[in-house]
């Protein structure tokens, strides 16, 4: 992404004021946030901690593969779906080593879960913040719980059938055996503490006021910036908290800025998109899905959102790209990033899944989440 942005400021495709004020600032102060308070979690080991602590309650492989999926999926609608990719893969490699579960289900797992519970949250995913800020949405915690909470659990519900289906021999009534996770004193977890809780508070706040007709009264990014705060204030070791946070999506985030703009400006994206497009529910679904596995959901929404828009978008159509661009990561491991960290982490623990043992399971899952949307935006009142 950087080489094609570096490349269009060189041929003179873009001007560089053009490029600088394509940056959309607000998106990168809210990853910047979250990423500094994601890695706090992880560093401090109080995520880790959390986690443990949640799949404690699960005593056969039944309820671990169904917490796995309703657990990290609620998690990556709040600490976005990458965070829970970098924390998750060594999580469920080790759950699986622990119950003696197939690493390959627990993968499959994690990764159906962070995607498809990222969708109902507008900071679930980046794609999904775009959609949010982009957009000027007035009540965005509000808009995507309405249009998207009921089918994203449908959906997650159906994963764990699907799973259950093709590891038959993982599933039993065996009963685990529990032991404590402790947390390391010495690391810094006050802070985090009061990053989480700043998060909620707000969130909180801002979800209440749009119920008694007000707009959004603390915007996301701000959320964001005052939840890394505490943790910069407070932490032991800023210095290689900030060196770890991830460093190259925000490259990738300001990048993309600047190219999706020089292909803006050239209107070729916009010339081979037919309008029905861009107000149909279904074939907002299908094209976000399809498109997304060769250019990947963020560019995808960063093109195709100001079509939308420009033709009169309704928040039904918003949520039917957000919810195409993002299930886009269940139908193979190109169509989100958060699979190929995954599969890049596992790896190096010697795991992995193939292309194929993805498919199989991921194309059917997604045929039948693409329906779930439909029909659910198809039906609502609003």
């Amino acid at each position: 992404m950087l080489g094609g942005a570096v490349a269009v400021l060189i041929s003179g495709q873009i001007s560089l004021p053009d490029a600088l004020g394509a940056i959309n600032i607000e998106i990168m102060l809210f990853l910047s946030g979250m990423f500094i308070v994601g890695e706090a979690m992880v560093e401090s080991g109080y995520l880790s901690m959390l986690s443990h602590r949640f799949f404690s309650y699960a005593r056969t492989p039944n309820q671990l593969i169904f917490f796995i999926l309703f657990g990290m999926g609620f998690f990556s609608a709040v600490l976005m779906n990458d965070t829970l990719a970098i924390i998750g893969t060594p999580l469920v490699l080790s759950l699986a080593t622990k119950f003696r579960i197939s690493p390959k289900l627990m993968l499959l797992s994690l990764a159906l879960a962070i995607t498809t519970g990222s969708v109902m949250s507008p900071i679930g995913n980046p794609q999904n913040l775009l959609i949010a800020v982009d957009s000027g949405m007035e009540t965005p915690f509000v808009t995507f719980g309405l249009y998207l909470l009921i089918p994203t659990l449908i959906s997650l519900s159906v994963a764990f059938i699907l799973l259950r289906l093709s590891f038959p021999a993982d599933f039993s009534d065996r009963i685990f055996e529990q032991d404590v996770i402790q947390i390391d004193e010495n690391k810094t977890v006050l802070p985090v503490k009061c990053s989480l809780a700043i998060i909620l508070i707000l969130a909180v706040t801002n979800i209440i006021a749009s119920f008694f007709g007000g707009k959004i009264l603390v915007p996301l990014p701000l959320i964001a910036v005052c939840a890394a705060v505490p943790v910069m204030l407070f932490s032991k070791d800023r210095a290689r908290l900030l060196k770890n946070i991830d460093w190259s999506t925000l490259v990738f985030f300001t990048a993309m800025f600047v190219l999706m703009e020089s292909v803006w400006q050239t209107g070729f994206f916009q010339a081979i998109v037919d309008r029905n497009m861009v107000t149909s529910v279904p074939m907002i679904l299908v094209t976000s899905v399809v498109i997304s596995q060769f250019i990947s959901n963020v560019p995808f929404v960063a093109l195709f959102q100001p079509m939308i828009l420009q033709a009169g978008g309704t928040s039904t159509l918003l949520m039917a790209l957000a919810a195409g661009s993002t299930i886009a990561g269940n139908l193979t491991i190109l169509g989100a990033a958060s699979n190929v960290i995954i599969i890049q982490k596992a790896e190096k623990q010697g795991e992995t899944l193939t292309f194929f043992e993805f498919a199989k399971i991921g194309i059917p899952l997604t045929m039948l989440q693409l329906t779930f949307y439909w029909v659910w935006l198809l039906i609502l009142p609003f």
